[in-house]
């Protein structure tokens, strides 16, 4: 697959991620947390959840109205109301018998005897009698949901590798769960190259450029379920890479932004080498994002990556302190599937913000995803009409900037106007990454790939 730097390989856009997926696939990492029911957003689950008692527990009214039976109901029968049930209550008055009906309300049990829920609306009633309004019919089972139609107690509710949102919370929560076991969240060093990036407590001179793309991946990384350590500025020369990258293999995953392309001080491809890196591409027919890199080192012992950091004098950012073992220490051990535990897996990003973001939404986020427990899926695209024509790339896939406008009917994609892959501020403006297959130009009206974010 290629170990040195002058083997290049460069693929396709689709290629590209297929090469990504089948390396995810099986990825995860060892080890598991239990982890209270409110902090558990975005979480990936370690073990079943199932049914503690029927779902609904009881026969349960969908609508205010009377708990009737049908029969009685259609045949045009005045029933004499018998009381009211409201939710949290239970009917005390036995089973409902011929000739009664009872007042019910939303999502209260429905008593014994009845087998359907008249609405309110449907109904007449005077001096404590209740009947069926002319025209409104009634079948049994109507406005009620029957116990257990939802689940049945020890039913299989939510699996293994499932991630968790509002609704799997709130299934959890139904099924009495305080707590889950959840897998551990992959650890992900993030490494900035270049000598033109200072940090945020620096004053930037006029050649200088604050170092935005640290922030953006850690952001990135957090949503996708990994655990963030920025690590310090890595300045364009062999040696200071070599620090900041001996720190950053003991992660379970490292991305570096810039020094991917060709340029006299791209030195990220050298340096990876002499860790023993294995390429799987090293670009991708893509724009932006061409010079994005994906591999594969030996992970380095935690004790080995702590001396030698230690040494160098390399720092984690957000800390302030020297890197102990804790700081570098992968928070789990991350097992791909056939290989063992020894691998770190990097991804060398370009520089150019707009295709570090790209080509992380791309590459990096399924990748994480899949480490994080969720199994192996590509990103995610929609279908949208395009609102404007768009020149295509002669063997490029481009994927520019884009306002997707969420309209029942017939979603629309706009592309933000850029200043290139550097601007940041078009960036922002956008809330999507509108996707023209290489070599073709798209014209209005065409429906097209739209990359969420």
């Amino acid at each position: 697959m290629g170990g040195a730097t002058g083997e290049a390989r460069v693929l396709g856009f689709a290629e590209a991620l297929e090469c990504v997926l089948r390396h995810s696939a099986g990825m995860r990492v060892a080890g598991t947390e239990r982890v209270a029911l409110l902090d558990l957003a975005g979480r990936v689950l370690a073990e079943e959840v199932k049914a503690d008692r029927d779902q609904p527990p009881f026969d349960r009214a969908s609508r205010d109205g009377f708990a009737v039976r049908a029969v009685e109901w259609m045949a045009g029968r005045r029933l004499r109301l018998m009381g009211q049930v409201r939710a949290g209550e239970v009917w005390r008055g036995g089973s409902i018998a011929a000739g009664e009906a009872v007042e019910i309300m939303t999502g209260a049990a429905v008593p014994m005897g009845a087998d359907a829920v008249a609405m309110i609306e449907h109904a007449e009633q005077v001096r404590g009698e209740v009947w069926a309004a002319l025209g409104r019919s009634l079948r049994a089972g109507e406005n009620m949901v029957r116990r257990g139609s939802e689940a049945s107690k020890g039913d299989l509710l939510l699996e293994i590798g499932t991630t968790l949102g509002a609704a799997e919370i709130a299934m959890a929560a139904a099924c009495g769960y305080a707590e889950i076991s959840i897998r551990k969240r992959p650890s992900v060093a993030i490494l900035a190259t270049g000598d033109e990036l200072v940090e945020l407590d620096e004053a930037p001179e006029s050649h200088q450029i604050r170092n935005s793309n640290g922030y953006a991946l850690a952001a990135l990384v957090e949503a996708a379920g990994g655990l963030a350590k920025r690590l310090a500025i890595a300045h364009d020369t062999r040696e200071s890479l070599r620090e900041r990258i001996a720190v950053g293999r003991g992660s379970d995953l490292l991305l570096l932004s810039g020094g991917v392309s060709v340029g006299e001080y791209d030195l990220v491809e050298e340096v990876l080498s002499e860790f023993g890196a294995e390429f799987f591409f090293t670009g991708v027919r893509m724009q932006p994002g061409r010079p994005v890199v994906f591999g594969r080192m030996p992970k380095a012992a935690s004790q080995r990556s702590s001396k030698s950091a230690s040494q160098q004098g390399a720092v984690l950012i957000g800390t302030g302190l020297s890197p102990s073992a804790s700081d570098i220490k992968p928070h789990g051990a991350l097992v791909p599937e056939g290989n063992g535990s020894g691998w770190t897996y990097f991804f060398g990003l370009p520089g150019n913000p707009v295709s570090t973001q790209v080509t992380f939404h791309c590459f990096v986020e399924p990748l994480l995803r899949a480490v994080c427990g969720a199994g192996a899926a590509g990103p995610r695209f929609v279908q949208a009409t395009l609102a404007e024509n768009v020149k295509g790339k002669k063997e490029l896939t481009r994927i520019l900037p884009a306002i997707l406008r969420h309209d029942l009917e017939r979603p629309e994609v706009l592309i933000v106007r850029t200043q290139g892959s550097g601007d940041l501020a078009a960036n922002a403006r956008s809330n999507s990454y509108a996707v023209l297959p290489e070599g073709h130009d798209c014209k209005a009206g065409d429906v097209i790939s739209v990359l969420l974010r």
